[in-house]
């Protein structure tokens, strides 16, 4: 039988077990993966204290948003996926059904060719990042030279992911760290300017180097201890994409400082986007585009074992000196 990671309540990621599961066969649509690597994402960690985009309808649970293996079975009607492929989850409103285990079935809308000359881990770690970042940058405020770009936690992987790609369309991009030591980090991801916070005034330095400007697109996943301190700062027409809660409290919005700008305050999650076939389609093909042409390039931090999934996340949770993303090989 299999093992899968699994939860039995929000007791946050000390709550996991190690059990085996029933095998499962593909019905109409599905694929069956043979899991050879699960990566770990922040969203995760808030889904286990019920404070994402989406709850589980019960328990026990399944956590995990993007995996790669093998196809060992595919149910009736699915055409175009062979078994003895391997293929990628795409990031989307699983509900119990995460990837955390060492064999998952999945509606065929939501997987993906791994990448091509990619290792299992690496092809992982890219659908989240990536196309998390995609969306508000490119299809939506679509960063051009001129346009400015605050990332903040800059060293998460998807801020980094938005700082390559800011880069690679142009625009300015400014990040914020808690932490010196990660300046050359982020520059050379693609930061033009680092804020290194403290009790200095983010909105003057936002300010100053963009002479004056201000910023014309947030990419946010703090939450409430960050946006009134940006928004005096705030470019005509800017829009805030808001994405998650590191603080862990939902912001409340600067509204004065909103109206002067005409801002666009965005409650953003990628699934919504991964559900539309079309632009799925649209942010697939840039993954895929990027990594070929090396804008983008896998970053893996570490990789632990099956058994060692709460250790991973002890390290996630931990001051982390490296970064990029922690992954999981089942070892199948």
């Amino acid at each position: 039988m299999p093992h899968a990671w699994v939860i039995h309540g929000y007791d946050g990621y000390a709550g996991l077990s190690l059990e085996e599961v029933p095998e499962v066969k593909p019905g109409p649509g599905e694929v069956r993966l043979r899991v050879e690597a699960f990566a770990l994402n922040w969203g995760d960690m808030d889904l286990m204290h019920d404070r994402y985009s989406f709850s589980f309808t019960g328990f026990p649970a399944r956590i995990g948003m993007e995996a790669a293996g093998i196809v060992d079975a595919v149910g009736p009607g699915v055409e175009g996926i062979e078994t003895g492929t391997r293929m990628c989850t795409l990031p989307y409103f699983y509900d119990r059904q995460g990837a955390s285990t060492e064999q998952l079935v999945i509606d065929q809308r939501y997987v993906t060719p791994a990448p091509e000359g990619l290792s299992a881990v690496e092809s992982a770690s890219v659908w989240m990042m990536y196309m998390t970042s995609y969306f508000p940058l490119v299809e939506i405020s679509r960063v051009l030279p001129g346009k400015s770009v605050l990332v903040t936690a800059g060293t998460s992987t998807a801020g980094t992911a938005a700082l390559e790609i800011g880069r690679h369309f142009g625009g300015r991009m400014i990040a914020t760290t808690r932490f010196e030591r990660n300046r050359a980090y982020l520059e050379e991801a693609g930061a033009d300017h680092v804020f290194v916070d403290g009790s200095d005034d983010l909105a003057a330095f936002i300010r100053e180097v963009t002479e004056g400007k201000g910023i014309d697109a947030a990419f946010d996943p703090v939450g409430a201890g960050m946006i009134g301190r940006y928004a005096p700062a705030l470019a005509r027409n800017a829009r805030i994409f808001f994405y998650g809660t590191l603080d862990a409290d939902f912001p409340s919005l600067p509204i004065v400082d909103m109206f002067q700008a005409n801002a666009t305050f965005q409650p953003y999650s990628l699934f919504n986007y991964v559900e539309d076939p079309v632009m799925q389609a649209r942010g697939t093909a840039f993954v895929y585009n990027a990594l070929k042409r090396g804008i983008v390039a896998p970053r893996i931090d570490r990789v632990y074992p099956m058994e060692a999934y709460r250790e991973a996340w002890d390290y996630m949770a931990g001051p982390r000196e490296s970064h990029g993303k922690v992954v999981v090989e089942t070892g199948l």
